[in-house]
């Protein structure tokens, strides 16, 4: 992009200053400083580069400088004039500059804001995102990472995610911040690879933290609900304790199924596990070992490892869930329910709660 012609005006009375300053000796007075940082702040506004208005003032110095001044003691008081008005000038400059990038940053977090609470008119949410590198008519896709504290933009981990991605996706339309703590990365659907890339740097980078990835979704309201899933993959990672180190949301729709009629699901698990209550200790030894019992594949003797048992006291416990609840763990026939009643028990966060 070209730079824009250099106006006169950023230069006005400046010629004059310096004849005056090579007659008399003076100093710029107040009104005369504030003057420069004013121009400052135009050129600054009007979208030049201070490096080219420097090179301006100074080959207008060259031009107006005075004959007499160069050959006499006059000319210190020249230059330390040079040396005001540039000073008072890039001051202004820089102000302007300080102001419109707080502007910039205030505008992309409001849109941010918007675009992941759903909020504002969705047809001028898609004019704004044009501004950021997005076409919210097509589909878009979020990556969530958490990490063991809270981040902002500025922090030392957004940052250096960042650097990675735009070293290996530079060209691509990619909006990566923060929100409520955690990153956040919003790509088009169509580029997957660059989500997998992100959860691969934002898990190195959180010091093994899980990342959740939403499905793609088309439109303004796509973005929030891919963002909402993602979300929802880590709350739901928390609650079955999940350990991948990513998260697809569209690997774990079977969990929102189930609980879909939550009071079916309610149900069931006060049914089938509520009488795990009645144990020695309570439900929730029972109720554990049936969840590794599962995520073992029923295999005893990896369950009994994970869970740092010897197989006969696994065995035990596992008649004993038998006697309690009438269904044997081990029996496929009772093994369907009792698993789904165990998916359902953690995912309504039973027995802590009431259900």
């Amino acid at each position: 992009m070209a730079e824009p012609e250099i106006s006169e005006r950023f230069l006005e009375g400046y010629a004059g200053i310096l004849a005056e300053v090579a007659e008399t000796g003076r100093r710029l007075t107040r009104d005369e400083l504030e003057t420069r940082r004013a121009l400052g702040r135009e050129a600054a506004e009007a979208g030049h580069q201070l490096r080219a208005l420097v090179r301006r003032h100074l080959a207008e110095t060259r031009a107006a400088w005075p004959v007499e001044a160069a050959r006499s003691s006059s000319a210190d008081s020249v230059l330390a004039a040079v040396e005001q008005v540039v000073d008072a000038f890039a001051e202004g400059f820089e102000r302007a500059q300080r102001l419109t990038v707080r502007r910039e940053e205030a505008a992309r977090r409001e849109f941010i804001d918007d675009l992941l609470y759903g909020r504002s008119d969705l047809g001028r949410l898609a004019e704004r995102a044009t501004r950021f590198g997005l076409r919210l008519s097509r589909a878009h896709a979020v990556a969530v990472a958490a990490g063991p504290e809270a981040y902002n933009e500025s922090d030392a981990v957004p940052r250096s995610v960042e650097a990675a991605l735009l070293a290996r996706f530079g060209g691509r339309k990619i909006l990566l911040t923060t929100k409520d703590g955690r990153l956040v990365c919003i790509a088009p659907g169509s580029q997957p690879d660059v989500l997998r890339y992100f959860a691969k740097q934002a898990h190195a980078a959180t010091d093994g933290h899980q990342v959740a990835v939403g499905r793609p979704h088309r439109g303004p309201g796509g973005v929030v609900h891919s963002y909402d899933e993602a979300l929802d993959a880590l709350d739901l990672a928390q609650r079955m304790e999940l350990d991948d180190p990513v998260l697809y949301a569209a690997d774990l729709l079977v969990y929102p199924v189930l609980t879909r009629d939550r009071q079916a699901m309610a149900d069931l698990v006060r049914s089938e596990l509520g009488p795990l209550k009645e144990a020695r200790g309570g439900a929730e030894p029972l109720l554990r070992t049936l969840s590794v019992y599962f995520d073992a594949g029923c295999v005893a003797a990896e369950t009994a490892r994970r869970l740092s048992l010897s197989v006969r006291a696994l065995t035990y416990r596992l008649e004993r869930i038998h006697q309690l609840t009438g269904s044997d763990p081990s029996d496929p026939m009772h093994r369907y329910t009792l698993q789904t009643a165990v998916i359902g028990a953690r995912l309504l966060d039973w027995p802590a709660k009431e259900i």
